[in-house]
């Protein structure tokens, strides 16, 4: 477009033209029409488009490289962007043609305004105003939904007793501390183990030493939580005062 800027053309060739014209009418003697109007408009219209031309050419020769190439990226990215909007409006477009043909579907099948006005001939009559025709049908399946819920509730009741029960256990190892190293360190193991309880199981012991020849007895037992308070279990072992001087509970799991 810039390129035209460069262009050579006669500029007042409208005007010489007209004044020709004029010149010849003269010579000739023949009188001036409304032809004159048209070409003042058509000079008008060649001004026009010679200005509009200028605009342009001032507007694109103002910017520079990048800004050009700017703005025809702007354009480019208008474009895929218009692309993209035009085809999110024929998806919903097609979306509202498809829910449109499926409620018109829907309101198909139901009975119309004819078939339900079908009784009303019945109601004529003032002594069948109290008789329910259907009333018997509601009730049975009223009956029936209920008699299929209640064994539905059984079933599901008889298969959640069956159900093994899970029980909830703990693992726990517990430090027991003898008084000395003279300690009879079997018979402390002995008499820790002799505590019976419902839901204990003792496990593994071991003697881990302590310090100045002195071990310490750790115990490994499972306990089901529901059944066993670990804190009564080692309260029960620090009883036997003879061998215990402190029990705790070094480790704990829930299994």
């Amino acid at each position: 477009m810039s390129g035209l800027v460069f262009e050579n053309f006669w500029q007042n060739k409208a005007a010489c033209e007209d004044a020709e014209r004029l010149y010849y009418q003269k010579l000739s003697g023949c009188k001036e029409t409304g032809h004159g109007s048209l070409s003042d408009q058509i000079a008008k219209a060649r001004l026009h488009i010679k200005n509009s031309l200028n605009c342009v050419d001032n507007l694109t020769s103002g910017l520079s490289a990048s800004e050009e190439m700017a703005l025809m990226q702007k354009l480019g990215a208008l474009e895929v962007e218009n692309k993209q909007l035009k085809k999110v409006t024929d998806d919903l477009k097609a979306l509202v043609l498809s829910l449109t043909a499926r409620v018109e579907t829907l309101e198909g099948g139901k009975p119309s305004g004819g078939a339900k006005s079908a009784p009303a001939p019945a109601a004529a009559d003032d002594d069948d105003d109290d008789v329910d025709l259907f009333g018997s049908d509601d009730e049975e399946d009223d009956a029936e939904k209920k008699r299929i819920t209640e064994e539905r509730l059984k079933a599901y009741n008889e298969k959640k007793a069956k159900k093994p029960k899970v029980i909830a256990k703990t693992s726990v190892l517990f430090d027991v501390k003898p008084w000395d190293d003279e300690t009879d360190m079997d018979a402390m193991k002995d008499a820790c183990k002799s505590i019976e309880m419902d839901g204990l199981t003792w496990g593994a012991t071991k003697l881990v030493p302590v310090g100045y020849g002195i071990n310490k007895l750790q115990i490994m037992c499972t306990v089901e939580d529901e059944k066993v308070s670990i804190e009564e279990l080692g309260e029960k072992m620090a009883e036997f005062e003879d061998f215990v001087q402190s029990v705790d509970v070094a480790a704990m799991n829930k299994i």
